[in-house]
């Protein structure tokens, strides 16, 4: 069970992107943690910050069905609730639509829609029945807006926005809050392999779209991402919120 007074929440990759980073906040707000797939030494760390630290390996794909209830399942055994969870998934597949295929339609769907309903599916129910929680799932803030060069992307991408935002308005009377927040231009290794922007003249041509003239550090993100997630907050939901540097 989780010590008296300590919150408990799950992220479902803190191996990758900004899960390490998030893992971080929650620790430091309090929280005991079950990870998925945790990055090298995370564990550790978090242990010195206070927290309880359940680790779930093998979950990080959620488009896996077993995944999401794996990490449930690991939260309700080792604490006994759950308070908070968070996930992102799918890649970035980039192209016109003219040039596109519908397998590479499927390959989205299934990493960038059918990982968010399996989420969603697995971390609702026992919120709803403790009547308390917060979710939250990060798309891309490419769902908020038509997106050059990735169109298929941006589409299936919407589609997990409008999902989370319906999952919002059946579960609101129970006081689960569950919004969407969507990043692009974020500086981190699977953005720069798919934009080419480890070429700093790439980079530059990047940067010159967003209104803020850089790109987004994950820390940033996770910090900004609690008031959504840490419990001090409780009467937003249904929310999309891009975090974009004003491109969305």
């Amino acid at each position: 069970m989780s010590a008296e007074g300590r919150r408990v929440a799950l992220v479902a990759d803190a191996g990758h992107y900004v899960g390490p980073a998030l893992a971080r906040q929650f620790a430091q707000r309090g929280h005991d943690l079950v990870l998925g797939d945790p990055a090298d030494g995370l564990v550790d760390e978090l242990s010195d910050l206070g927290a309880a630290v359940e680790v779930v390996t093998g979950a990080r794909n959620l488009a896996r069905p077993e995944s999401a209830p794996a990490l449930v399942d690991a939260a309700l055994s080792r604490f006994g609730k759950l308070d908070a969870a968070v996930a992102f998934s799918g890649q970035i597949i980039p192209g016109s639509f003219l040039d596109s295929t519908i397998d590479q339609l499927r390959e989205l769907v299934v990493g960038c829609l059918e990982a968010p309903y399996n989420f969603l599916k697995a971390v609702t129910p026992p919120m709803v029945e403790a009547r308390s929680g917060q979710i939250v799932v990060i798309p891309s803030a490419a769902g908020a807006r038509p997106t050059k060069g990735a169109s298929l992307y941006s589409s299936v991408r919407a589609g997990a926005t409008m999902l989370t935002r319906n999952v919002a308005g059946e579960v609101a009377r129970s006081g689960v809050q569950v919004n969407a927040l969507g990043t692009n231009y974020i500086d981190f290794p699977e953005f720069h392999a798919a934009a080419g922007t480890d070429d700093p003249e790439v980079r530059a041509v990047f940067e010159k779209q967003v209104p803020m003239r850089r790109f987004g550090q994950v820390d940033e993100f996770a910090s900004f991402a609690m008031a959504f997630l840490d419990g001090t907050s409780g009467f937003t939901t249904g929310q999309f919120v891009a975090y974009a540097g004003g491109w969305a």
